[in-house]
């Protein structure tokens, strides 16, 4: 509650000003040069999902791994049915070219 109290009293009382400065890009204290908007591939869009679903992958494999020895067997079946499921999605982006860099 406090939180949301903070953010709507800032809102409120924090100066309002939209000059030229205000509405041209931050390039690290360097005057910017040319648009700031460029277009991504969609292809590096694809790379970096993913990167980040294995990502999250070791997050939820580490917890499992160390504690492997207090949780049994069954704790390891589920994990290996868990990165079964990965390694079907992985080679599923690898044959529709997600992974080629070119």
């Amino acid at each position: 509650l406090i939180p949301i109290l903070v953010f709507f009293i800032s809102g409120f009382l924090a100066p309002i000003s939209k000059g030229p400065e205000k509405l041209s890009s931050y390039e690290s204290g360097i005057e910017p040069i040319g648009d700031a908007w460029l277009q991504f591939r969609i292809r590096y869009y694809i790379f970096a999902l993913v990167f980040v679903v294995f990502d999250v992958e070791t997050v939820f494999l580490y917890p499992w791994a160390m504690s492997f020895d207090v949780l049994g067997v069954s704790v390891f079946v589920e994990a290996l049915i868990f990165v079964l499921i990965l390694i079907v999605g992985l080679v599923y982006a690898w044959r529709k070219g997600a992974l080629e860099w070119s």
